[in-house]
C-alpha cells in the first residue's frame, strides 16, 4: 500500500465497489473492467483505477479485474476479513430495523449486542439478542470485544450515549440521532442524518423545477 494519506473520499468509494462486485459475483460474473464499473456506477473509470491503486494492483490492462480476488482484497481493506462486533443503542423502530436487517447480512461486521436505557424494553428479545439496559453496556464491550457503537435514540440523549461509549473503549461511532457530538481525536464518528439528507433533496427538486421553467421561457 502507498504510504500516502487516503482521502475520505476513496474509504467510502469502496463499500460501493464491494457492494457491486458481491452482484456480479452472484451472478457468476468472473471479471469487469474499469470502464464497466464506471459505466454501472456512474463514476470515472479513471477514477475507479486510481482508488484502487492506492492499495495495490489488482488489475490486468486488456483483462480487467477478476472479481473474487478483487472482493477479497477490498473485504481486506475494509478491515471485514475478520469479525467486527458492533452494539447498538436505542431500540425504537430505527434500532428495531437495523437489528432485522443485522440477521441477513453476511458480512464479519455483526450487531452483537443491543441497549437500551427503558426499563420497559430491557429483557426483550430482537432476533435473538436481548436487550440490555445500559449498566451493562461497558462489561459487555470487553467481554465480547465490541469496536464500533451505533446511536439511533432521540438528539437529547445522543451525547449521554457517545460519552458511554468512549469510556468503554469504542473508537468507531455511527450516530443516526440529529445532533453533533463531541468525542475525543483518537475516536471516529459518523453521521448518518436523514432530515438533513432530505432537506437537500428539497432544494434540488426546487432547482430542477425552476430549470424546467427557464428551458420553458426560452422556446
Amino acid at each position: 500500500m502507498k504510504q500516502e494519506k487516503i482521502s475520505e473520499a476513496v474509504v467510502r468509494r469502496l463499500p460501493v465497489y464491494l457492494r457491486f462486485l458481491n452482484e456480479l459475483s452472484h451472478s457468476d460474473v468472473q471479471t469487469v473492467s474499469s470502464q464497466d464499473l464506471g459505466e454501472k456506477l456512474d463514476l470515472n473509470p479513471a477514477q475507479i483505477r486510481k482508488d484502487l491503486a492506492y492499495f495495490g494492483e489488482f488489475g490486468r490492462k486488456g483483462v480487467g479485474y477478476n472479481v473474487a480476488y478483487l472482493i477479497e482484497k477490498i473485504r481486506h481493506i475494509l478491515k471485514l476479513d475478520k469479525p467486527l462486533n458492533v452494539g447498538l443503542v436505542g431500540t425504537g423502530n430505527l434500532g428495531r430495523a437495523l437489528c432485522n436487517y443485522n440477521m441477513y447480512t453476511k458480512d464479519n461486521m455483526k450487531i452483537v449486542a443491543v441497549f437500551d436505557a427503558d426499563p420497559g424494553k430491557t429483557g426483550t428479545q430482537i432476533n435473538n439478542m436481548t436487550v440490555q439496559p445500559m449498566s451493562e453496556l461497558k462489561e459487555t464491550v470487553s467481554r465480547l470485544g465490541i469496536a464500533i457503537g451505533i446511536i439511533t435514540v432521540p438528539a437529547v440523549e445522543a451525547q449521554n450515549v457517545a460519552d458511554q461509549f468512549v469510556s468503554a473503549g469504542m473508537k468507531g461511532i455511527l450516530n443516526f440521532a440529529p445532533s453533533v457530538l463531541k468525542v475525543p481525536g483518537d475516536v471516529r464518528i459518523h453521521y448518518a442524518d436523514f432530515t438533513a439528507e432530505l432537506l437537500s433533496l428539497a432544494y434540488y427538486m426546487d432547482y430542477e423545477k425552476r430549470k424546467g421553467q427557464g428551458d420553458a421561457d426560452d422556446e
